[in-house]
């Protein structure tokens, strides 16, 4: 409204001003309002028109004031006449304004309609969607919510399995805490007897110091008497020498006597005792099987089996191996002893005793003659062998080898001492005896061990304690069977 009544002051201004002007015709004017313009087509009033003599000095007489009478006049005239143009202005303004207002309000109300409409089936659809959505947000939960519940059921089933559990575990703890206290109290009872038996044994080797002692000058004494006797001896020796001489002599006239009195005196002086299985052979007994043998020096017998076919035959059996029936881990006495263990005719071991007394008598062969479990076999020969005696925890010297169990011995050489699972004289930190089973020169558990534990066949692959002979079959290889046998180096096979 402020911009129409600006725009009709301007119109009155302008109509004011067309006195001084000539127009021919209609005038338009336009008045904008908004988005809407009007445009008015004013009529020309005709004594608006001036002629140019008008501008001209004024006089003073009468005439003069009876013009400006007149124009005054018409002044007045075109006022009114703009007066009621510009109300019939308003009013057609007024009426085109309240038009135009309700056509845009109509319009307004249509659009706002259509918007209203249009966002009402936008809010559906996104309400039809949510509602989806939550639909299935819905049936997620129940579906989390149920296992969730089946989970809850597990667990506590499993709670109540673990605290059963749990009851029996500390049952057995206590149990087993009722267990230690008794140990503990077995293990300090034990402590104690092993105190007394170190009191004992320290008492014991103060009396086996003592007798040393005495036996060193019991000794000492003997040494003396020997070196005595030995100075005798040359007197001995002498008398010996002539009663040779005279037995010499006898034998000569002996052996000028028939042949029928000479038999006879030989077969009086043939011995009926045998040292070894070298003297069985060459006394004619050339079968193989088990004689009686007696000790050197003494009259004890052995039964020993004696090999009369291989390489000439003449061989004492030292110890045989082929079914496992005979356990060989035992005792340095059961070693030891002179007759030894188990059956001659079968598994057998010959006493280190008498093995050792006969071979430091001479120089002997030793023939070892293995098997295995794919039909295979061989043999390891020494030109020299002997055992040394108990003092040496018999000792075992071996030279010259051969044979076709290996490029190399698996026995060490030099020697080692004999060890069993109550005698451990080996070079090892550990006992070989107890670890790989048997009594053998083990050194430091070296490449062999022929009393090892017997394994029959599909069992003796991997076994560290088993019959071992390294350079032929290896360390984990267990052997089907085993021969050790000794003969003197100068047999000569005739008898």
């Amino acid at each position: 409204m402020k911009m129409l009544n600006v725009d009709l002051l301007v119109l009155s201004f302008c109509l004011g001003l067309g006195t001084g002007y000539s127009a021919v015709a209609k005038r338009p004017y336009q008045i904008q309002n908004g988005p809407c313009s009007y445009t008015f087509l004013l009529p020309e009033q005709e004594n608006c028109q001036t002629q140019s003599s008008n501008y001209a000095v004024q006089k003073d007489g009468p005439e003069d004031n009876e013009e400006s009478a007149q124009r005054l006049e018409q002044l007045e005239i075109i006022m009114e006449n703009n007066t009621q143009w510009l109300l019939k202005l308003e009013n057609y303004i007024q009426d085109s304004m309240k038009q135009d207002m309700v056509q845009l309000q109509q319009t307004a109300v249509h659009n706002h309609t259509a918007t209203m409409i249009e966002i009402g089936t936008n809010l559906l659809s996104q309400t039809a969607e949510q509602t989806r959505k939550l639909t299935n947000v819905e049936a997620q939960v129940i579906h989390h919510s149920t296992r969730l519940e089946r989970q809850l059921l597990e667990n506590s089933l499993s709670t109540n399995k673990l605290e059963k559990q749990l009851i029996i575990q500390t049952n057995d703890i206590s149990k087993l805490n009722d267990k230690n206290s008794f140990l503990e109290k077995k293990v300090d009872e034990m402590e104690e007897q092993r105190q007394v038996e170190r009191k004992m044994l320290r008492d014991e080797k103060e009396q086996l110091q003592a007798l040393i002692l005495r036996q060193t000058a019991i000794i000492g004494e003997l040494e003396l008497q020997l070196l005595k006797v030995s100075s005798n001896n040359t007197g001995l020796q002498r008398q010996q020498q002539e009663l040779l001489d005279t037995v010499n002599n006898l034998i000569h006239t002996i052996s000028v006597s028939s042949a029928r009195e000479s038999k006879t005196v030989m077969m009086q002086d043939t011995p009926t005792t045998f040292m070894d299985c070298a003297a069985v052979f060459k006394s004619g007994n050339t079968q193989s099987g088990v004689y009686t043998l007696t000790l050197p020096n003494t009259t004890i017998e052995v039964k020993a089996f004696c090999d009369m076919e291989t390489e000439g035959g003449g061989w004492t059996v030292l110890q045989k191996r082929f079914d496992g029936h005979v356990d060989f881990h035992r005792t340095w006495q059961e070693y030891r002893k002179v007759k030894g263990f188990g059956d001659p005719s079968g598994e057998f071991w010959l006493g280190n005793e008498f093995v050792s007394r006969l071979t430091i008598q001479r120089s002997n062969h030793l023939r070892i003659q293995l098997s295995d479990w794919e039909g295979n076999s061989g043999f390891s020969q020494y030109d020299q062998f002997s055992l040394e005696g108990e003092a040496q925890n018999y000792r075992i010297h071996l030279k010259g080898f051969s044979g076709t169990a290996g490029k190399i011995s698996s026995i060490g050489q030099p020697g080692s001492d004999f060890s069993t699972k109550d005698a451990d004289n080996d070079k090892c930190v550990c006992k070989c005896s107890q670890l790989t089973t048997g009594g053998w020169w083990f050194d430091a558990c070296g490449p062999s061990n022929l009393n090892g534990m017997y394994y029959q066949q599909g069992q003796n692959s991997n076994r560290f304690n088993g019959i071992k002979w390294y350079y032929w079959k290896g360390s984990g290889y267990s052997l089907k069977s085993t021969t050790m046998m000794i003969r003197p180096a100068d047999f000569s096979g005739s008898h």
